[in-house]
């Protein structure tokens, strides 16, 4: 496959900003092993469990270790499967807690929201947050599929009703937004008018 723009590495980008800083579960299976401090009534939507190398985030407490007031939301740059891998990899040094695939909006979760992931560059953002990252290019906008803005909008709607953070713009960022970083995820083709939208309706 050609593309008109040079895309880096997601495997650059996400090694890079941690240095600033398994199998699937078959879908609809899992829930309770996945994610046990989970509720239908908390409105999450079903995540599945494919847990990050512990090499690539901080065990915590969180939110009594650390307060939890933002989302982060990122694309990955690479597939899902290749996501998966490069979480799954000790020597990355790099993690999210979900990422949602494009064609079907499957939500994978790799670290979970008590522990603090990798994913911003940032530490003081990375301890305060919780990453999402998205399967795609952001210079491809076909990568940003109805199921994947749905199952992200019911997932951040969820995680914002669990710790009383405001769905607005100001904690709800992309990775772009984040001090002292260099990349530019979600990229110019990402609906936020729409995304917010959800993300209301959602709650």
């Amino acid at each position: 496959m050609q593309h008109d723009i040079p895309r880096p590495s997601r495997r650059r980008l996400l090694t890079g900003a941690a240095a600033a800083a398994a199998a699937l579960v078959p879908l609809g299976t899992g829930l309770a092993q996945a994610a046990p401090h989970r509720s239908r009534a908390a409105a999450y939507p079903d995540v599945h469990w494919t847990p990050a190398a512990a090499a690539n985030y901080t065990a915590a407490n969180r939110p009594a270790q650390y307060a939890i007031d933002m989302v982060i939301i990122h694309v990955t740059q690479e597939t899902y499967a290749d996501t998966v891998k490069i979480f799954q990899n000790p020597k990355s040094q790099v993690s999210a807690h979900y990422c949602v695939r494009s064609a079907d909006g499957y939500i994978g979760q790799f670290v979970r929201e008590d522990d603090v992931a990798w994913h911003a560059g940032n530490w003081s953002y990375n301890t305060r947050s919780i990453g999402i990252e998205h399967e795609g290019w952001v210079d491809e906008p076909r990568w940003f599929t109805d199921a994947m803005y749905e199952q992200s909008a019911q997932l951040t709607a969820a995680v914002c009703a669990r710790y009383g953070i405001p769905r607005d713009r100001k904690h709800i960022i992309g990775h772009v937004e984040v001090p002292g970083t260099d990349h530019t995820d979600p990229g110019p083709y990402w609906d936020w008018a729409r995304y917010m939208a959800l993300v209301r309706a959602a709650a």
